[in-house]
């Protein structure tokens, strides 16, 4: 079943999301040469506890830290520790949540450390957060989930790849409804399966989480020891985007942007629903 939100509910995740922003903000400043996963994970607990909201992640299936931090081949659910430490180079995706009153914000970012990161790499973080906002224009009154995916994948397969191939387009991990719990249906796919049909209808109130995850190589993953870290099968570095969403009457709504993803959405011609807290 799908969870429909009223607009006081969309208005309490977006307090959420608001969260979420502010621990992007913070962790993006502090992904630096030298800097360990867990110094992130520690400034990330820090914004959490300061705007008296609850972390979704700590705990989740035992998973032990506040945000997944994904340096380079990991893909998705990287666990901070104090063993890795970022390097000139190095891109990592910062995954993290946030709970205010029961509702949940979920979003993640891809960011490079320091300088000198070859060209392949910055397409391929561009890539992947421009078929992110082609899968939120497409979250409007009256599509169908299917819609979302045509537009991410579309968007994915039309960019040409430095040095020539695909895109690996991860197949295993998707998007997913976001509400009163962080994982909630429909899962989203980040392409198209046709066997699985176009999905539900869109309406006002639906709330997604809308992440795709691309590699500059195969699409295929696996799960390392520690039973949370995904890797790319055959070693090539990833990059993940994610905003958590709510259809309006009046539009998308990025429940975890600042600026209600007014900025991104004009450039494609969409108008954002204004922002319910102001």
């Amino acid at each position: 079943m799908v969870q429909i939100k009223t607009p006081e509910q969309i208005a309490k995740m977006r307090e959420a999301g608001l969260v979420v922003a502010a621990i992007h903000a913070a962790t993006r400043e502090a992904a630096v040469p030298g800097a360990t996963t867990k110094d992130l994970d520690e400034v990330a607990r820090k914004v959490i506890a300061d705007h008296g909201a609850k972390s979704n992640f700590l705990g989740y299936g035992g998973f032990p830290a506040t945000i997944c931090t994904s340096v380079n081949e990991v893909v998705v659910h990287g666990i901070p520790d104090e063993k890795t430490v970022l390097k000139d180079g190095d891109i990592i995706s910062i995954d993290a949540g946030a709970i205010v009153d029961g509702w949940h914000g979920d979003a993640a970012y891809t960011a490079f450390v320091g300088t000198g990161h070859a060209p392949e790499l910055i397409e391929l973080s561009r890539v992947t957060e421009e078929s992110m906002w082609a899968g939120i224009a497409a979250m409007k009154n009256g599509n169908r989930l299917v819609d979302i995916s045509r537009a991410i994948e579309t968007y994915i397969r039309r960019q040409p790849k430095p040095g020539g191939g695909k895109y690996g387009i991860v197949e295993d991990y998707g998007g997913h409804g976001i509400g009163t719990e962080m994982h909630m249906d429909p899962h989203l796919l980040n392409y198209v399966a046709r066997k699985r049909g176009k999905g539900p209808k869109l309406v006002p109130g639906f709330c997604l989480a809308i992440e795709p995850m691309v590699a500059l190589g195969t699409p295929h993953t696996e799960v390392l020891a520690d039973d949370w870290t995904v890797v790319s099968t055959d070693g090539t570095w990833s990059s993940h985007w994610e905003h958590s969403v709510a259809v309006t009457e009046e539009g998308p709504l990025v429940l975890t942007a600042p600026d209600c993803g007014r900025a991104k959405l004009a450039e494609l011609g969409v108008v954002a629903a204004p922002d319910p807290l102001a």
